[in-house]
């Protein structure tokens, strides 16, 4: 592989996880940012109870993310070598935490939706 393009990284994504787990991971990501920007946009307002809980989250988030990589590659923590293979792997975590987060607060905020301001002002 002598240049890294965009293609490149969809075509070793789709033989990682296989093309239709990876298109629905992606569509996935896709729904739940729209719904965040939605969630943002509709409020107003961060609520930092949620935004607690969300960020609570996060460990849960980088673990699992990090077991179903290794799990999808069939791979383990051994096969782990150099300092390139770390830093993927601590990417992965980040992504899964940030990931896990921006799905809680969205959640908590489409389930449970802030009161109207009108009665009180």
């Amino acid at each position: 592989m002598q240049d890294l393009t965009f293609g490149t990284l969809i075509a070793v994504f789709e033989e990682m996880f296989g093309r239709g787990l990876f298109w629905a991971m992606v569509a996935v990501a896709i729904i739940v940012t729209l719904a965040y920007f939605f969630v943002l946009i509709r409020d107003r307002t961060v609520s930092w109870k949620k935004f607690l809980w969300a960020q609570l989250s996060m460990p849960l988030g980088a673990i699992a993310a990090v077991l179903f990589v290794q799990r999808m590659t069939s791979s383990s923590f051994s096969d782990l070598g150099g300092p390139i293979d770390w830093i993927v792997l601590l990417g992965v975590a980040v992504a899964g935490a940030i990931g896990l987060a921006i799905l809680v607060y969205t959640l908590e905020s489409l389930v449970r939706p802030p009161r109207s301001r009108e009665g009180r002002e």
